[in-house]
């Protein structure tokens, strides 16, 4: 349930943020009108990523457990690149993203309605794409789907009410601070999806180590436990986590999480650098 809400708020506020600032441009610039077609696209947006979690859900269904397997596996490997870039891509943009949108916006506006439609789409499809990609990785982890549900609904409520309290005014958020630190939960949660690919790998045959456990506690936290499902959920442990899950997992925290935290460093001046 935590992890799903994390990433269903972080994800969902990014989205309610980017529509906040396309609404704002139009009204702020008197073009009301134009608001049904950016609505269109939104919305079009929102059904596509929909439709693409439950493609995801309906494929991994009808498929042979092998065929699972490696489709597990395959999503996982794929959402861990995703939301490691778009973690990143969010950190360096994030000043910038209000100025980039507004002038997609005004590009857009220009060339008609229908530019319009799909300016807004583009922008708010690839956050429904992701999320979408990377909430079916993370359920495949957690160990109760219903209460995994309940994070999910839970955190795109409490996106939307942010996202639409912060356009109105009503509150104000550090957003830097809030992104900075969602980031770095999600880099926790995608190394335990990371881990839960390469276990479906193991099982496929074409990674090595699968029974070669370097530690195995079922008898003290069964996997199915609600323990063991907020573990594997949020950090990625795995009662039976295999050496090579274990070097991956380590190995991706450790990497990412250093060129996260490392301060951006800031280009010198060219009168600085003739100076110097």
């Amino acid at each position: 349930m935590l992890s799903t809400f994390i990433i269903a708020l972080r994800e969902g506020l990014e989205a309610a943020l980017i529509v906040g600032i396309l609404v704002a441009y139009l009204v702020k610039t008197g073009r009301k009108a134009l608001l049904a077609p950016l609505w269109a696209g939104v919305a079009v947006a929102v059904v596509v990523s929909l439709a693409t979690g439950a493609f995801l859900t309906i494929t991994s269904t009808e498929l042979s457990p092998r065929g699972e397997e490696f489709f597990a596996g395959t999503t996982s490997f794929l959402a861990v690149g995703f939301v490691t870039w778009m973690v990143f891509w969010m950190k360096r943009t994030a000043r910038h993203l209000k100025g980039h949108l507004e002038g997609q916006m005004s590009t857009a506006v220009l060339a008609g309605p229908l530019a319009l439609a799909a300016a807004a789409f583009f922008a708010v499809v690839r956050e429904g794409l992701e999320t979408s990609l990377f909430i079916y990785a993370n359920f495949k982890t957690v160990s109760s789907t219903p209460s995994a549900t309940v994070g999910l609904v839970l955190g795109l409520g409490v996106a939307i009410t942010l996202g639409y309290l912060i356009y109105r005014s009503s509150i104000k958020i550090n957003l830097s601070k809030f992104f900075n630190y969602t980031g770095i939960a999600l880099i926790v949660v995608a190394a335990g999806v990371l881990s839960y690919g390469i276990h479906e790998y193991q099982e496929l045959g074409w990674l090595p180590g699968v029974d070669f456990f370097l530690w195995d506690v079922t008898s003290v936290i069964a996997k199915e436990s609600l323990l063991g499902g907020i573990l594997a959920g949020t950090i990625g442990f795995d009662t039976t986590m295999s050496l090579l899950q274990f070097v991956f997992w380590g190995a991706y925290l450790a990497i990412v999480l250093a060129l996260y935290l490392k301060p951006a460093t800031s280009k010198p001046t060219p009168a600085k650098s003739a100076a110097a």
